[in-house]
C-alpha cells in the first residue's frame, strides 16, 4: 500500500502492540479500548497482507514481517515525534522512566554511581532494571522495550551505539584457609580444584570464547579464563566446572562452604573479600582486562531525555569521586 494512503495512527498501534505483546497493554498505553486496538490491527493486517501478530505462549508474538518492519516504524515515529515536539528536556521537571538491562554486576558496581549522579538533578526520573541473562538484547532495543544495556560486548550492528563505562580485570577468589592460600599458585594446582563458573545465560550452549551472538551483538556471558584456555587446548590441562550459576551474587556463599575456585570481575572480588571473608589469589598469568560498556539504539540520540541520560551515566562513571 502506498504510504500516502496509510493511516499513520495504525503505526502507533503497531508500535504499542510490539512493545507490550498484548492488545490490552497497547490499549492502556494508547488510552483506547481493546476493541479499537483490535480493529486497527485488522486494518493494518489487511493493508500489509500479513498477520503481524499471532497469539503465543508469551502473548501476541510478532511474525517475521512484523519484526522486519519494527525498527523502521519505531525510527520513523521517533523522527515525527522529534519534529513535532519543541519542548526542551528540563531534568529537574522531567517525569520519566528509563529501562536498563544489566547483570547483577552492573547493579552492584554501576547503578549506585548512576543513582548518586541523577537523583539530585532529576528527582522524578525512575529507573527499571531488568536481568540481562537470557534477554534478546537487539530485539529489546529495536522494540524500545529497554533504553540501555550494560555488559561486555564485542561486535555491534551499525544501528547500536556504545560508551565504555569502566575497565575491569579478573581476580580469582577462594575461601579463607583454602589449600591454595599456602604455597605458590600454579596452573597445575588451580586445576586440582573444581571451579564455580558464572554463565550469564544459564545455558550450556555457549562458544568456548565465552561470547554469544545476539542478532549481530556479540556479548560476553562467561569469563572463566582458565576453563576456556583448557577448552581451547592451550594448556594440556583439564578443568572441571563443578557448578555454573547465572548470577555473580551466588558465588561467595558457594566458595565459603567448599574448596571450589572462582574467577570474578575485580571490583566484585574486592567486595567478596571485604564482605564474605574470601581471599584473592596471586594469579600465575597476566589477568585479563575487559571494557564494561553501555549500548543503546541510535535513535536515542535524537531523544533529548535519553541523550541527557547517556551524558549523566558516562559522567558518573568517569568521576573518580563518585
Amino acid at each position: 500500500m502506498p504510504i500516502r494512503r496509510l493511516d499513520l495512527n495504525l503505526l502507533r498501534v503497531f508500535e504499542a502492540v510490539m512493545l507490550h505483546r498484548s492488545v490490552t497493554g497497547a490499549s492502556r498505553e494508547l488510552r483506547v479500548t481493546p476493541s479499537a486496538v483490535s480493529h486497527a490491527l485488522a486494518r493494518l493486517r489487511q493493508a500489509l497482507d500479513d498477520d503481524l501478530f499471532i497469539p503465543g505462549d508469551s502473548g501476541m508474538e510478532p511474525t517475521a514481517r512484523a519484526l522486519q518492519l519494527s525498527p523502521g516504524i519505531a525510527d520513523g515515529l521517533g523522527r515525527i515525534a522529534d519534529a513535532m515536539s519543541r519542548k526542551a528536556f528540563i531534568p529537574s521537571e522531567a517525569v520519566r522512566t528509563f529501562r536498563i538491562a544489566a547483570t547483577d554486576y552492573a547493579a552492584v558496581v554501576v547503578l549506585p554511581r548512576i543513582v548518586a549522579r541523577i537523583s539530585p538533578l532529576a528527582p522524578q526520573i525512575d529507573l527499571r532494571v531488568f536481568p540481562l541473562n537470557r534477554m534478546d538484547v537487539v530485539r529489546q532495543l529495536d522494540d524500545g522495550r529497554v533504553d540501555f544495556v550494560i555488559g561486555w560486548f564485542a561486535d555491534l550492528p551499525d544501528r547500536m551505539c556504545h560508551a565504555t563505562l569502566l575497565q575491569e580485570s579478573e581476580a580469582m577468589v577462594v575461601r579463607r584457609g583454602h589449600p591454595l592460600t599456602t604455597g605458590p599458585v600454579t596452573r597445575e594446582r588451580l586445576f586440582d580444584f573444581p571451579h564455580v563458573v558464572v554463565e550469564l545465560t544459564g545455558s550450556e550452549d555457549v562458544a568456548t570464547d565465552g561470547f554469544i551472538d545476539d542478532r549481530g551483538v556479540s556479548r560476553r556471558v562467561w569469563i572463566e579464563r582458565l576453563i576456556l584456555e583448557a577448552a581451547d587446548g592451550d594448556t594440556g590441562l583439564t578443568g572441571r566446572v563443578a557448578i555454573s550459576v547465572p548470577h555473580y551474587a551466588a558465588v561467595p556463599p558457594l566458595l565459603q562452604v567448599s574448596d571450589m575456585v572462582a574467577t570474578l570481575p575485580g571490583r566484585l572480588a574486592a567486595r567478596a573479600v571485604e564482605q564474605s571473608g574470601l581471599v584473592t589469589l596471586d594469579l600465575p598469568y597476566q589477568p585479563q582486562r575487559a571494557n564494561v560498556d553501555m549500548i543503546w539504539h541510535r535513535r536515542a540520540e535524537r531523544d533529548a531525555g535519553a541523550s541527557w541520560m547517556i551524558q549523566q551515566i558516562t559522567a558518573a562513571m568517569a568521576d573518580p569521586a563518585s
